[in-house]
């Protein structure tokens, strides 16, 4: 009985699994077709971005790598058995995921109030600079919830075939919004002009 609950519990985690990269799949097509658009309506004459972005976005950056450090040694730590250490880097990776998510919304204060670059311009180019910045904030916010639910079932002592799968997904998701934020930062400077 115990052996049936094992090939179900198996199959279950799988399904989730591949519809983690589903998921993953669809918003890496969404991103592409938001640049892809930027690309075909700043070819235009006089579309071009023409603003230098702000510092924080420098900063967010090197955070979220820095966050992607830290959930690599909780996944380390997790698969040597070392549960106080992966609640820790857990807890390391969540408040630099919060700080990446404040500096973002502290780019966005910068750009509508220091540089008069609002999401409604003439110049929709400058719009899709909140379009990257605010569908990229979703789904931060959502691997947050994400990390909250793995640290969460770190202090109920799920079994570990559970703690490493949460460990994968989270994971996953969260090293992939570290791609895509670098590869939006460096379109953005690339099309600053």
């Amino acid at each position: 009985m115990a052996r049936m609950e094992q090939d179900n519990d198996r199959l279950n985690l799988g399904a989730k699994k591949f519809n983690m990269w589903i998921f993953i799949f669809t918003s890496f097509m969404l991103f592409a077709a938001f640049t892809s658009g930027f690309i075909v309506y700043s070819g235009g004459s006089g579309h071009g971005l023409n603003v230098i972005m702000p510092q924080s976005f420098l900063y967010s950056t090197i955070v979220i790598v820095l966050s992607s450090g830290s959930l690599f040694l909780a996944s380390k730590a997790a698969k040597a058995l070392q549960f106080d250490k992966q609640k820790l880097y857990l807890w390391i990776t969540l408040g630099l995921g919060l700080a990446f998510f404040a500096l973002q919304i502290y780019a966005c204060y910068v750009l509508t109030f220091k540089m008069q670059i609002y999401f409604v311009d003439p110049n929709a180019s400058r719009s899709f600079v909140y379009v990257f910045v605010g569908a990229h904030l979703v789904h931060i916010f959502a691997a947050l919830l994400l990390l909250i639910n793995t640290l969460i079932g770190t202090y109920r002592n799920i079994p570990q075939v559970r703690n490493m799968f949460k460990m994968e997904l989270t994971s996953i998701f969260w090293h992939f919004l570290d791609i895509i934020w670098i590869y939006l930062y460096v379109f953005l400077l690339l099309n600053h002009n």
